[in-house]
C-alpha cells in the first residue's frame, strides 16, 4: 500500500486528466468512474461506491453511507458537481473519515474551470483517548 499523500497526488492528477477531457457539466458519477478508471489504468486499487455500514446499539445499517471512491485503501474520494465546497461536504467526509478510522480524504468539485479551484483536501486528526484516531 502506498503511503496517502502520494495516493491523493495520483488521485488528484487522475481527475485534471479527467476534467480537461470533459470540464464541467457532466454528472458525479461520470466523473466518478472516469477518474476511477485512470487510477485503476494507473495500477491503483479503487474501490467505486463502497458501501459504509453504521452501527448503533444491536442495530447495524448496512449501507448508511456510500464512499464515491476509495483508494488504496488510504484515501477517501468525494466527488461533486456543486457551485461551491460547502461547510456540510467537509463534515460529510469527516464522518467517513472518522468511522472509516482513514486519514485522508479529498473533496474534488468537477463544476469549475480550473479543476484545483475545485479540491479540498480533508485530514482527521483526532484522536480518541487510546490515541487511535477517531
Amino acid at each position: 500500500m502506498q503511503h496517502a499523500d502520494d495516493v491523493a497526488q495520483r488521485v488528484i492528477g487522475a481527475a485534471i486528466n479527467v476534467h480537461r477531457r470533459f470540464g464541467p457539466g457532466l454528472l458525479e458519477n461520470a466523473y466518478t468512474l472516469c477518474t476511477a478508471q485512470e487510477l485503476i489504468e494507473g495500477g491503483l486499487f479503487v474501490e467505486i461506491q463502497k458501501p459504509l455500514p453504521l452501527t448503533y446499539r444491536h442495530l447495524t445499517i448496512d449501507r448508511a453511507y456510500v464512499l464515491d471512491l476509495l483508494v488504496e485503501e488510504s484515501v477517501i474520494v468525494e466527488v461533486k458537481c456543486v457551485d461551491a465546497i460547502r461547510d456540510v461536504h467537509v463534515a460529510q467526509l469527516l464522518t467517513y473519515l472518522r468511522l472509516t478510522r482513514i486519514t485522508l480524504g479529498l473533496i474534488i468539485n468537477f463544476n469549475v474551470v480550473r479543476l484545483k479551484d475545485g479540491i479540498r483536501r480533508v485530514v482527521n486528526n483526532h484522536r480518541s483517548d487510546d490515541g487511535r484516531p477517531r
